[in-house]
């Protein structure tokens, strides 16, 4: 698989990390804005409030084994995922879990926990 790399997540009050490799991370970060429209008047008022979240997308092929650790880190509270374009830990909550048992692909998504 070209363009992958290598993922890695915690349990909520773990410290073992799960290794997945040849992962791929599709990453979307996002400004927290807020946004005051004025009817009758000349338009709206525009804030960046300066926070800012992150969503990652993971695909990759993983064991049946692997997707078991990968479900009891899902079922078990906010893990960890080690970021790896800015190299950082972070909390974040998984919002989507797909697993082919078929072919072992898997989509996972997880969102920033924003401190």
């Amino acid at each position: 698989m070209s363009g992958t790399q290598t993922c890695f997540l915690r349990a909520a009050g773990g410290e073992d990390w799960l290794q997945l490799d040849e992962c791929a991370i599709k990453v979307s970060i996002n400004r927290r804005m807020t946004r005051t429209v004025t009817h009758g008047g000349e338009g709206d008022d525009l804030v960046d409030e300066g926070a800012e979240s992150a969503e990652y997308k993971i695909t990759g092929k993983i064991s049946l084994d692997d997707y078991k650790k990968v479900l009891e880190i899902f079922r078990g509270g906010q893990p960890f995922f080690h970021e790896p374009y800015e190299e950082k830990e972070m909390k974040v909550v998984f919002t989507r879990l797909e697993f082919d048992g078929g072919t072992g692909e898997y989509t996972f998504s997880l969102s920033e926990d924003i401190r």
